[in-house]
């Protein structure tokens, strides 16, 4: 029955009259109480009042007055006046549940009293006594139903502003618990991780010194578990103030962006840690990455560490995985594809661990990814290819001017030359 509850809104008051008009029109040939065919002057009272009722519905006190004035033509001239006492009786009711003020209603609640009484002008007391009850079915029943019907409204609108002011202060209140959510990471961040973290590097660091005469192969592991741990540090810290502010930080580019310029060579870092690891990446980018915006260049930063871990930790270190940063028509495609599970998984840090589309630590990695890819208005797709997976997506890129030089594509393999053949993208 919504149906019936929509026709009754203010909005479709042109769609209440028209269906009244029709109805008014098959009273006219079906159903005259005369019996007889109507009449010419039946008719044109009718039609004036089917369109004074369409031309008027948005000024329904007009409507009203136009409508007294035909049913007291009506009442001079013809025998059957029904068409003409409806469309009076209609109008009241669209004043009653208009938003009219109470004396208004009462006016026109008057008016059609005093149209319909003049039946009765000369009859005797037992006439002009009936002609009174009357008045309950002609003006009573138009002013309850308009009132049950504007009373329905307003209980609906308050209905809808107390959804709306629970829905508020759910939003406050959610917002609030996730700010002390950010509040307890942070110092369990702060307090824990950065604190163990601080204390490898600080004992990678005195290694280095005190142990003078290392095979130099060590002495880079040394170095590479250092600079990590150290960028590690600054990135806690970064983390650290966003979650105990993010308001207050949400200007600083350093937390969420990236300079275009260093997005190649950030990339190319990222595929070398993953080579490190054992992984081999076949990766073709695309030169224009070095024009992108510097948000959507930390998007595709953060995408390739997380598909490439995922990689690691789940295909294997004898996997093969495939990374395609491409910009066609101002849209930046980005994928990693791998041949699926290895002889065993890497050994290489993770940010989290829903890897591979895997849930393994109860990690949010994908979940992660695809929050990143919606806020820049992509869609992120992940899912089996073959015997491997496969995740891509699609964000719409601002590209700005450059005149830097081109970009060359990182090699497939370490030590390879840069223009050894790259695979299409997908």
């Amino acid at each position: 029955m919504r149906w019936l509850g929509r026709l009754f809104n203010t909005r479709d008051t042109l769609v209440r009259l028209t269906l009244l008009d029709l109805a008014g029109v098959g009273y006219l040939v079906f159903c005259t109480q005369t019996g007889r065919a109507p009449t010419v002057a039946q008719w044109i009272l009718a039609v004036g009042a089917f369109a004074a009722a369409l031309l008027l519905h948005r000024r329904p006190v007009a409507n009203m007055v136009v409508q007294a004035a035909l049913l007291a033509v009506a009442i001079a001239l013809l025998d059957d006046i029904m068409i003409n006492q409806v469309g009076a009786s209609w109008a009241l009711i669209e004043i009653t549940i208009g938003a009219y003020r109470a004396r208004t209603i009462g006016l026109a609640a008057g008016l059609l009293a005093v149209v319909d009484l003049t039946t009765t002008i000369g009859d005797s007391a037992d006439r002009v006594a009936a002609g009174v009850v009357g008045l309950a079915l002609e003006v009573g029943i138009p002013l309850l139903l308009g009132l049950v019907i504007r009373a329905n409204w307003n209980l609906a609108r308050q209905a809808q502003e107390r959804a709306a002011a629970e829905q508020r202060q759910h939003e406050s209140e959610s917002r609030a618990a996730r700010a002390d959510e950010r509040s307890a990471i942070a110092r369990e961040l702060h307090d824990v991780v950065a604190h163990h973290v601080a204390s490898m590097v600080l004992r990678v660091g005195v290694a280095r010194h005190v142990l003078t005469d290392l095979d130099p192969r060590v002495g880079e592991v040394f170095d590479d578990v250092h600079g990590t741990g150290t960028a590690a540090l600054a990135e806690l810290r970064r983390l650290v103030a966003v979650l105990r502010d993010p308001d207050g930080v949400r200007g600083d580019a350093a937390l969420t962006a990236i300079e275009p310029s260093a997005l190649p060579a950030a990339i190319g870092s990222a595929i070398d840690r993953a080579r490190q690891a054992g992984i081999t990446v076949e990766a073709d980018l695309d030169p224009a990455i070095g024009s992108l915006d510097a948000v959507r260049g930390m998007a595709v930063l953060r995408l390739t560490q997380e598909a490439l871990t995922n990689v690691a930790k789940h295909a294997g270190t004898s996997a093969v995985a495939h990374l395609v940063v491409a910009v066609r028509d101002g849209v930046v495609h980005w994928e990693v594809a791998d041949t699926g599970r290895g002889g065993g998984p890497a050994d290489v840090p993770t940010d989290g661990g829903l890897l591979a589309g895997v849930p393994t630590d109860g990690g949010h990695g994908i979940t992660g990814m695809r929050e990143r890819v919606e806020v820049l208005g992509g869609r992120l797709e992940a899912g089996p290819s073959g015997t491997g997976w496969r995740v891509r997506t699609a964000l719409p890129a601002v590209v700005v001017a450059s005149d830097r030089a081109p970009v060359r594509s990182v090699p497939r393999e370490r030590g390879a030359p840069a223009d050894s053949p790259a695979p299409e993208p997908a």
